[in-house]
């Protein structure tokens, strides 16, 4: 969450002219996230969040986020609901932005997850993944794999002003990821996000997830390398080790509800290896593309070379616990 169109009172009103929630008491801009602008609303005394889109969020993409959300909620998996609008939508157009109110999900996101709170985390995770293959709703990862040396391209020179070594560290990660990328393991709808400001608790249960902007069509096992490199590293960039009773406990709520494959197990340490290089070079492209003026709380890049190193000299899944 961030803010990068800044709104009055006015046109948070003239926006709730479409709704029939009430009147607004107050609200305030959201700075953590690079991606939305983003706005908690007090209206008649009830929270919601008013997210507009910007950046990396394409407007036909917004159908499936919403329906997501929406069907993902009647499944009793909580997470933020779209709010319908009086044309019977949950998609508002206002001044050439596309915008959403969601509801407000209880709780807060905590900065280090417990061994036992990553265990809620695998759980929900597998229960999303298992809800959904119903589904009849997709969406291309438009940050999948494929999407990377593009993306590499497109930061190589720069990204030295960050780390003179940066572009050949990046390049040589992406060569190994890019020669040993899987292409048959179990698809569906995942999260692809699931970091820990995404996720929810409140009295050390878990209450909820957000942000579900990355959604789409993924190896599941994507999703536990990107909660490895999330929520189950302990430390500061420069004194950063792996947890592996974190990833353990992950692993062990996980499989509760959903079993691995052999196939997924063999395969999670480049899916690790990939899944850092991918946030590594999306952080490094908004560290380097800040729009001036905006509330955001811009992400450290570097933290994902430590994370880099760690999964390059995994020799398999079972390194990852033992």
């Amino acid at each position: 969450m961030a803010v990068y169109t800044k709104f009055s009172k006015d046109d948070i009103e003239s926006i709730l002219s479409n709704y029939s929630i009430g009147s607004l008491n107050l609200f305030e801009g959201i700075s953590e996230g690079i991606e939305n602008t983003n706005y908690f609303l007090l209206v008649d005394n009830k929270k919601y969040i008013l997210t507009i889109y910007e950046k990396r969020v394409k407007e036909e993409d917004l159908p499936f986020f919403s329906k997501l959300m929406s069907d993902l909620n009647k499944s009793n998996f909580k997470c933020l609901v779209p709010i319908i609008n009086k044309n019977k939508n949950s998609i508002t157009e206002y001044k050439n932005k596309k915008l959403m109110i969601v509801s407000f999900v209880e709780g807060k996101a905590k900065k280090i997850l417990s061994p036992k709170d990553c265990k809620l985390v695998g759980i929900e995770a597998a229960r999303m993944h298992e809800i959904t293959k119903n589904f009849k709703i997709s969406r291309e990862n438009d940050l999948s794999m494929k999407s990377w040396r593009k993306l590499f391209e497109s930061i190589k020179d720069k990204s030295a002003e960050i780390h003179k070594d940066l572009p050949k560290l990046i390049e040589s990660n992406l060569i190994d990821v890019e020669k040993k990328w899987p292409t048959d393991l179990p698809t569906g709808i995942v999260h692809a996000d699931l970091f820990n400001d995404n996720i929810f608790f409140k009295e050390d249960k878990f209450s909820g997830i957000i942000d579900f902007y990355f959604s789409c069509n993924e190896f599941y096992a994507f999703e536990i390398a990107i909660c490895f490199n999330a929520l189950c590293f302990d430390g500061t960039q420069n004194n950063l080790s792996f947890n592996v009773t974190k990833a353990k406990n992950f692993i062990d709520g996980y499989t509760q509800i959903r079993k691995l494959t052999d196939k997924e197990k063999k395969s999670m340490k480049v899916l690790s290896q990939g899944s850092a290089l991918r946030f590594l070079l999306t952080r490094v492209f908004d560290a380097l593309n800040t729009v001036e003026g905006a509330l955001v709380k811009i992400k450290d890049p570097m933290e994902y070379l430590k994370r880099l190193d760690f999964h390059k000299n995994a020799k398999s899944f079972e390194d990852y616990f033992f």
